[in-house]
């Protein structure tokens, strides 16, 4: 059955309808300083086994609250066996979406049926179906880069150098991977394809090669060397060719992330005394600061794929998770934790917090709503999370 755009917006205009007694648990909160984020309340059905706990993995990290039904403004159920059957209707029983999915196993077929659940909620895509990596560090200090689905399932390591490992980045069409590992002794940039394991060295001169940043399409790479003395900001092709340093930084420079069109890099630097925000062009120039209303330190920047926020991290006391105007302006403090990524749909966030006297672990974090659901990944620290876009 065909979506219906006005059937919709009556479904949802009816959570102003829904009583204050079955609203008065759902939390609100701003959405990037402009208006209340609200939990969308649905009811889920149906459904057994694998394939409802993931889609309420799912839809509770993309801003839904699962209700009974009389609570509910929407209705998502369906059945699930050889192959998985699912329906989205509102109150009145107009459906939404209906639709049969096949060919794959349990979990793939419920994330496939979320991210459609999901767009027709939102008008916005899901990323049920997406993949992250990050870093898993062992006791000694050494590690490896993993990769996983983005609810932490499926998690494989993709390396195995029993070295110190770090900052894993995501090439173009998701096929391979920039990171910093010491499998040679010295901080060297490797890019690895994911496909074929094949590895080759981007940077590998004296000194220290770290934080590599691929640009969106691919054909560039952002990273920080010290090969002049201090840490400084270069970039060159996906080869290491054509190196070009943007930076001359008095006290060193971290964290380079690209704008979605390529055109600019933030990057934390400390010149100024407490490290903060910066943005330079691509070919080089003048640096500008990006103002953080709010935040005297600012690290870890991450750009949102639609151009509008850098979420980054803080401490005032402990670790915290910002995000503040890509042009500058006020900060809004979003949960305690550090690393922060961004999701493909520039409104979720993966990011790293420290249980009591634990390791880092990953969860995830609706913006919106701040809800956040911890990613099951029991490989002891894990950190520096990467979102495949």
């Amino acid at each position: 059955m065909n979506f219906n755009r006005r059937q919709f917006a009556a479904s949802l205009a009816a959570l102003a309808t829904i009583p204050l007694a079955a609203r008065a648990q759902e939390p609100t909160f701003r959405v990037f300083g402009s208006s209340e984020g609200k939990l969308i309340p649905i009811s889920l059905s149906g459904f057994t086994g694998e394939v409802a706990s993931t889609l309420r993995f799912d839809l509770e990290v993309a801003g839904c609250s699962i209700v009974d039904p009389e609570s509910a403004v929407v209705l998502v159920h369906g059945t699930n066996g050889t192959r998985l059957e699912g329906f989205v209707s509102d109150r009145q029983k107009n459906y939404l979406l209906s639709k049969a999915y096949t060919g794959g196993n349990q979990r793939k077929l419920a994330h496939a049926f979320a991210d459609e659940v999901i767009f027709v909620l939102t008008q916005t895509r899901g990323i049920a179906q997406t993949r992250v990596a990050f870093k898993v560090k062992a006791p000694n200090n050494t590690g490896e880069i993993y990769l996983a689905d983005y609810d932490g399932h499926g998690a494989q390591p993709i390396t195995a150098d029993r070295a110190i490992i770090a900052a894993p980045s995501w090439g173009a069409g998701s096929q391979w991977l920039a990171y910093t590992s010491y499998q040679r002794g010295n901080a060297d940039i490797y890019s690895h394809r994911l496909d074929t394991g094949e590895r080759h060295i981007v940077a590998g001169y004296g000194g220290s090669n770290l934080s590599p940043a691929v640009a969106p399409g691919g054909q560039q790479v952002a990273m920080v060397l010290s090969k002049g003395g201090k840490p400084d900001l270069y970039v060159a092709d996906i080869h290491g060719r054509g190196l070009q340093q943007l930076t001359r930084s008095l006290e060193g420079v971290s964290s380079p992330c690209w704008s979605p069109d390529g055109q600019n890099i933030c990057y934390v630097s400390s010149d100024d005394g407490q490290p903060q925000l910066y943005s330079i062009g691509v070919n080089g120039g003048q640096p500008r600061r990006i103002r953080t209303v709010g935040v005297y330190n600012a690290t870890e920047p991450d750009w949102s794929p639609d151009g509008k926020w850098i979420a980054f991290t803080t401490q005032r006391g402990g670790f915290e998770v910002c995000v503040v105007p890509a042009a500058g302006g006020d900060v809004q403090s979003l949960v305690s934790g550090q690393d922060p990524a961004w999701a493909p749909n520039s409104r979720t966030l993966m990011f790293c917090k420290r249980g009591r006297g634990g390791p880092l672990s990953l969860s995830l974090l609706d913006v919106p709503t701040k809800r956040v659901k911890d990613v099951p990944v029991n490989f002891g620290n894990c950190s520096q999370p990467t979102w495949a876009r």
